[in-house]
């Protein structure tokens, strides 16, 4: 089915591509995100609002266009016939796309172009049961495509589409619907410039570019820096199709149950004016991002205007509970067992993102023999897929000696599957865990990735406690005692340090006994911290971060989320022209941080950066060569 001619009162501002051959345009940022920032709960359908609250949709669309935006998009992303049937409104989909659809034309009026917003519908590919076919994916898109373009688009923006079939697919059935009409077609790239399947953003650029895509292109992902890998791939394609871009506003962080992108507009803005240079033509915001940040674009580009579950804590019976001796006044087998005479110092070493673990065994075994006192392993930080810390840290225990901390993430398991993984760390000999939240599903490099949180942070703490006392979260005799010592995370914040000090408190009650901290780069800044906690019983390690050059402390200030650095720093790095001088420098300013906080800190975190062993190793041999 075609569908005729668009109405004569649109053809006035149907120059898209014209107007994108002149000039770079800028589109607006995030709707879902911004919805939660407004207090909108996220775990019901936003698109349900275009016919719920209306006015409120209307209004971020009036808000966008009033920070400069020149193309704006419906709020229309996931209404298709698959994600809505989870919702019991399948039958709504006309009404809703319709809907959304208007309310963006009214906003925009006759200067700002409306994009038709398309996404994937979650099936996964390749398909290959008999319950979904590529027929039946095609005439979900075919469904809500034609109910946008009654409702007055100009353009279709099929974005965040992780599978090339799938894309193709929705280009195809654009191509059927209305075959004049402009085609942004933009994928994930989250790593080094490919899909998470793998795939080239150059491959699948020139693919949806033959298929019929007007703008190839990407947004979401993992931040501007990981989106201009991807960018410098599709600007080979610059000079036969137009390009566009979207980025996060960095890697999000669950603050209070809430999602928080915290890299801020300005470092945003310089960043997308390198994909320009690249060649992008069509810019704008994707997830985190916000009116303040299309507003940024617009002036640095000189753009002129045309729930959780909790842990209920029983007991059967008294005569349940095990008899073994164990003093329950302890702080774990970790803890109890640290060295008197000496500063106690956590190393951590990420489990490798492959099957050889040879070169981390060789850092721990070196780590070991310097005086660290427990290397800790993470749990598939950023949702990167890594080695299983399990077993890691059982190898390294077995084969140094030393003592190991488990990160445990709520973000991958059930409350079943946790607590197997407690009751595992336990078999194997393990006494020390993190307990922490984890980062969201969404920054993952894997497809098909859904975050569990049936418990969160505190909920976690709460059950490893139980399992300390002998009992499961059903409060149910386990025979033995677990003697783990129990860690929390802490992102200290000196502007506010208020709310995430009560939360450690909170941590503290249920259960924590240590503390590792998040990098932090300022002596005052720590003697702060270690004041403002001193009435918890708690041990805390503070977070050191050797910095490898001043682009790394630039990425890891504007883009990973609690992480600091001060500006001071982050100039005196790029006073050196060469890596290596600043690597230096940044190393002697680690060394400076050590001695200026090691008479009064309960001890040290080291960080690997980028999982570089050798230097905290170096850090820790003069650690302990001068008596520490």
């Amino acid at each position: 089915m075609v569908i005729g001619n668009l109405d004569m009162s649109r053809q006035i501002k149907y120059k898209f591509v014209d107007q994108l051959n002149e000039k770079v345009m800028l589109g607006d940022g995030a709707f879902g995100t911004y919805l939660f920032e407004k207090g909108v709960d996220l775990s019901k359908n936003t698109d349900l609002l275009n016919l719920s609250d209306p006015d409120l949709v209307y209004s971020i669309h009036e808000e966008y266009i009033r920070a400069g935006s020149e193309l704006i998009e419906t709020n229309t992303f996931g209404a298709n016939r698959f994600k809505m049937i989870k919702f019991g409104r399948e039958h709504k989909i006309r009404e809703i796309n319709l809907k959304g659809a208007e309310l963006a034309c009214r906003a925009a009026g006759n200067d700002i172009f409306v994009g038709g917003s398309i996404g994937p519908t979650g099936v996964k590919f390749p398909l290959e049961n008999d319950k979904v076919d590529s027929s039946a994916v095609q005439e979900a898109f075919f469904e809500q495509m034609t109910a946008l373009l009654e409702g007055g688009v100009d353009l279709f923006i099929i974005e965040t589409f992780t599978y090339l079939d799938e894309i193709l697919l929705a280009i195809e059935t654009a191509k059927k619907v209305a075959p004049d009409i402009p085609i942004v077609a933009q994928m994930i790239y989250p790593f080094r410039g490919r899909t998470a399947i793998g795939l080239d953003a150059l491959d699948c650029g020139r693919a949806t570019a033959a298929a019929g895509a007007t703008v190839v292109g990407t947004n979401c992902g993992r931040g501007v820096k990981s989106m201009l890998s991807a960018v410098e791939r599709l600007s080979l394609l610059k000079d036969t199709v137009l390009l566009s871009a979207f980025p996060n506003a960095g890697l999000p962080e669950v603050i209070e149950h809430r999602m928080v992108y915290s890299t801020p507009p300005s470092y945003m803005a310089e960043k997308v004016a390198e994909m320009v240079k690249l060649g992008v033509r069509l810019i704008g915001g994707c997830c985190g991002t916000t009116p303040a940040h299309i507003h940024e674009f617009r002036q640095h580009l000189h753009i002129k205007r045309p729930k959780a579950i909790g842990v209920a804590v029983s007991v059967e019976k008294a005569s349940d509970l095990p008899e073994d001796g164990k003093d329950l006044t302890g702080r774990g087998g970790m803890i109890d067992g640290l060295k008197p005479d000496r500063i106690p110092v956590l190393v951590e070493v990420d489990p490798p993102k492959h099957l050889d673990v040879e070169g981390i065994l060789t850092g721990a075994k070196a780590l070991a023999g310097a005086g660290a006192d427990a290397i800790t392993l993470a749990e598939h930080p950023l949702a990167v897929l890594r080695t299983d810390n399990l077993s890691l840290a059982h190898r390294i225990r077995v084969e140094t000696g030393i003592q190991t901390v488990l990160h445990l993430t709520c973000r991958d398991r059930n409350v079943l599957g946790l607590q197997a993984q407690i009751m595992g760390a336990h078999v194997l000999g393990l006494e020390a865990i993190l307990a922490i939240t984890g980062d969201p599903a969404t920054s993952t490099d894997q497809p098909g990735v859904s975050g569990v949180f049936d418990v969160r942070s505190f909920g976690l703490i709460q059950m490893i406690s139980q399992f300390n006392r002998g009992l499961n979260m059903a409060g149910v005799s386990m025979k033995e005692r677990t003697n783990f010592s129990i860690g929390a995370a802490f992102s200290y914040r000196p502007a506010n340090p208020d709310l995430q000090i009560s939360r450690l408190a909170r941590k503290a009650d249920l259960g924590a006994h240590f503390v590792m901290t998040q990098p932090i780069f300022d002596r005052d800044a720590v003697e702060a911290m270690m004041n403002s906690t001193q009435h918890l019983n708690l041990l805390i390690f503070t977070g050191i971060f050797p910095l490898i050059s001043a682009r790394n402390a630039d990425f890891l200030h504007n883009e990973i989320p609690g992480i600091s650095i001060p500006t001071e720093i982050r100039k005196h790095l790029w006073k050196y022209e060469k890596v290596e001088d600043q690597r230096k420098a940044a190393l002697d300013l680690a060394r400076k941080l050590i001695a200026d906080i090691i008479s009064f800190v309960d001890g040290l975190y080291l960080i690997s950066p980028l999982n570089k062993w050798e230097i905290p190793l170096t850090l820790l041999q003069e650690l302990r060569a001068a008596g520490h």
